[in-house]
């Protein structure tokens, strides 16, 4: 299983990042993904999911409205469309299988004027 987050980067408070995660070495189509994120001194925190027919998307409460999580099985690619970017938003985000212990080195996005 090889996860790899993209999409990161530096960005004014309001501002919109997407995110990217491509997979490989497992039937993408077949499962749940979910986005987490780690921001420093913290723990990792789920911050949405997605079936894997795109059916059902639930999100944290910090972001909901704000977040969209999507995913596109001929690309085994999931994404997180993040708007209305907030300083608590800064973290490192990682996309992940849980069905799979494996994670992704994580993609950094800092939100900061």
């Amino acid at each position: 299983v090889q996860l790899v987050e993209s999409g990161g980067g530096l960005v004014q408070p309001g501002g919109s990042l997407r995110l990217s995660c491509a997979a490989s070495g497992f039937t993408f189509r077949a499962y749940t993904m979910r986005w987490y994120r780690q921001a420093p001194g913290k723990g990792r925190e789920l911050v949405a999911d997605i079936s894997s027919t795109s059916s059902m998307r639930n999100y944290a409460d910090s972001v909901k409205g704000r977040f969209t999580i999507s995913r596109d099985n001929a690309k085994n690619t999931v994404y997180l469309q993040m708007n209305s970017l907030r300083h608590p938003d800064s973290a490192v985000y990682y996309c992940h299988v849980p069905r799979f212990t494996s994670w992704g080195q994580g993609t950094h996005v800092t939100v900061s004027s």
